[in-house]
Formats: structure tokens, C-alpha cells, sequence
């Protein structure tokens, strides 16, 4: 048998630890997204997700309980994130890992690697350092905007 796998995040701020990871990996959405407008839009005919929630008699209480992005392609796995009320204390056990370098020379890896660290720092992650690899290659490693470690390979 064939499993399909998600992803879990537990945290504390659901929308802007998801919104972070709608901006790290191109190609995910919200479900129920307008795919007319840029990912995270609200669906279609709701200026915004509170216009939406309220329509749909969602109690604010529960709207930022729980979320999840979704590859629009449908061949990665799903992301979920859900609200847990302690923080984070602890390095993750596992972690992401976002690949910018497969193909590229060691030199122009590091580039686009660097590049892509620019991006997401600008969204809020931070950068930890960069691991020299024995091969001659290297690696990035990051916190996103709630401290969970990824890669940048």
C-alpha cells in the first residue's frame, strides 16, 4: 500500500506562519483560494478571509486554530499548521528543506542559494549560516518567522 504524507507545524501564530510558507514555496495556496489572484487570496467574491469567515459563520475564536496550504499541482504534500500554545524551545527534529542548487556547479549553487535567502529574509526568515558540505557543496541553514530550522541546498 501506498501512503500519501502531510506536513504538521505546531505554532502559535497560524496565519503568519503559513503565509511565511505560502511566500517560501512558490506553487502552494490556501484551499478555497481565488486562483484568479496571488496565493493567499481570499476565494472569490470576499474582499478578505474575515469577510469570508463571517459569511460562513466561522466563530473568530476558531478561524486562525488551524490552516492549510496546499500544492496547487497537486504532487507535493500538503502543509498544516495548527495552534499550540506553548513555544517553541527545542532545535526540530526534522525540518524542510527547499531545493534552489540540484544541477548547478558548487559557485552558481551557492549564488542561487544566497539569492533565495535574500528573498526569504525579507519575509521574515532569519539566517543562521552556511554549512560546507565534504562533497564542496554547501547548504543554508534558516529559521522561518517562528524559529523552526529549514535548509536552503
Amino acid at each position: 500500500m501506498v501512503y500519501e504524507i502531510s506536513f504538521g507545524f505546531d505554532c502559535k501564530d497560524v496565519d503568519k506562519l503559513s503565509r511565511f510558507w505560502l511566500t517560501a514555496l512558490e506553487g502552494y495556496d490556501y484551499p478555497g483560494s481565488d486562483p484568479a489572484g496571488p496565493p493567499g487570496s481570499p476565494p472569490a467574491g470576499f474582499a478578505t478571509w474575515e469577510d469570508w469567515a463571517d459569511a460562513n459563520n466561522l466563530p473568530e475564536n476558531l478561524r486562525y486554530q488551524s490552516r492549510a496550504i496546499i500544492d496547487t499541482t497537486g504532487t507535493r504534500p500538503d502543509i498544516f499548521f495548527m495552534a499550540v500554545p506553548e513555544d517553541k524551545v527545542v532545535k526540530n527534529r526534522m525540518h524542510l528543506d527547499i531545493r534552489v542548487g540540484r544541477g548547478f556547479e558548487p559557485e552558481e549553487r551557492a549564488a542561487r542559494q544566497d539569492d533565495e535567502a535574500k528573498r526569504l529574509i525579507a519575509a521574515g526568515a532569519t539566517l543562521i549560516g552556511r554549512v560546507n558540505n565534504e562533497d564542496g557543496t554547501s547548504h543554508l541553514v534558516m529559521q522561518d518567522v517562528e524559529g523552526n530550522e529549514f535548509c536552503i541546498t
